[in-house]
């Protein structure tokens, strides 16, 4: 028995060894039970069409550790040249919450655009409490997301 354990726990280290390096490196994307990053919305077409858009299954892209949709080729390609640029703040998580030092799940149709970043938010309640000072608000996050990586 000590020899079977013994051999796990070597399998589980040589595997942590393995892929810590790969897990340290990526930021966690909030994505829903499907794995699907913005509960499958298009990112792209917040700054292009001003809305969201539903993505489609048939423009995947996978990053960061989630399945990201997108509603046409042209997005996709968009994304995929600069994921950074497009991709919700705090991993997308809601904004507000990671402002307040937590994390949370959102509502797609809760978003605004800041200094040409997107944020996403819990639902459009919260959203309202965001808006009231969406500069301070970022200050606070940006303080807290550090930290909240790594708990």
């Amino acid at each position: 028995m000590k020899t079977v354990s013994r051999w796990f726990t070597r399998l589980f280290l040589l595997t942590a060894m393995v892929y810590a390096p790969i897990t340290w490196a990526l930021e966690p994307v909030y994505s829903d039970f499907f794995g699907h990053a913005i509960k499958g919305y298009d990112p792209v077409a917040y700054f292009t069409q001003s809305k969201p858009v539903k993505g489609d299954s048939d423009y995947q892209y996978q990053w960061n550790g989630a399945n990201w949709r997108f509603s046409s080729e042209q997005n996709l390609q968009a994304f995929k040249a600069e994921p950074e640029k497009y991709a919700p703040q705090y991993g997308g998580y809601c904004a507000w919450a990671v402002s307040q030092g937590y994390t949370a799940k959102i509502d797609p149709d809760a978003w605004s655009i800041e200094n040409g970043k997107l944020y996403l938010n819990y639902n459009r309640s919260v959203q309202k409490k965001w808006l009231q000072d969406p500069q301070g608000n970022i200050a606070k996050a940006d303080q807290h997301w550090p930290r909240l990586l790594v708990e």
